[in-house]
């Protein structure tokens, strides 16, 4: 009896070890994969219709360019190649050496001639990329989902990552930041990430997405 149809009665995980995300669960259900941490699905579940949601906001026609950072398991990719037809070049940033093996072994996702993985921590590429230096390599679409199982580390509300974000993103490019799990505690966290970002830019809040997540939209009206 196949894996794919056992899952159908009965959820098959297996776990791997990260020294980033702690304890990562690959489970078989209802015939297809998810990608999971201790307490958040990383990919392929919820987190995968809740970024579609987000991507329904951005005329992806107009975006050449395109930066993910915080990949997973790559379910946006799918989302964008699949889902929204979208096949122009992908840049995305992974901290996480086993999530990246995960994606390629698991679920098909590895670099390509349109898609550039690179495993470094994305304070620190938008920080040095090069891409900030000219207009025209700019980004027109920037995907930021920086989970920690549960959590978005602090830095990525700051102001220094706000400014390199909107460096690397090309006049009325678009932002969609994943801000957060249940925020009506923490209200603040957005007003901060707009104060942050600044007068140039032009926001949309979608709250409670799947009845969890924080959106921010962002759209750059000031080069």
């Amino acid at each position: 009896m196949s894996k794919k149809f056992l899952s159908y009665i009965w959820p098959i995980t297996r776990r791997f070890s990260s020294e980033v995300n702690g304890t990562l669960e690959v489970t078989y259900v209802n015939g297809k994969k998810i990608l999971d941490t201790e307490n958040a699905n990383y990919s392929y579940g919820s987190l995968q219709k809740i970024l579609e949601i987000g991507l329904t906001k951005v005329d992806l026609k107009s975006v050449e360019n395109l930066l993910i950072l915080g990949m997973g398991g790559g379910s946006v990719i799918k989302s964008l190649r699949e889902t929204f037809e979208y096949q122009e070049n992908i840049v995305t940033v992974e901290i996480d050496p086993e999530i990246i093996k995960l994606a390629k072994d698991e679920f098909g996702i590895s670099t390509s001639e349109n898609l550039q993985i690179i495993q470094e921590d994305a304070f620190e590429y938008v920080k040095t990329s090069d891409l900030s230096a000219g207009a025209e390599e700019r980004f027109q679409l920037i995907i930021i989902d920086l989970f920690i199982d549960i959590n978005v580390p602090p830095i990525f509300y700051e102001k220094e990552f706000c400014d390199n974000v909107s460096s690397l993103l090309q006049k009325n490019g678009f932002i969609i930041f994943n801000v957060g799990l249940n925020l009506e505690k923490k209200s603040n966290i957005v007003e901060t990430i707009i104060s942050n970002f600044g007068n140039g830019f032009q926001f949309e809040i979608l709250s409670k997405v799947n009845r969890t997540n924080t959106l921010l939209i962002a759209q750059k009206l000031m080069s």
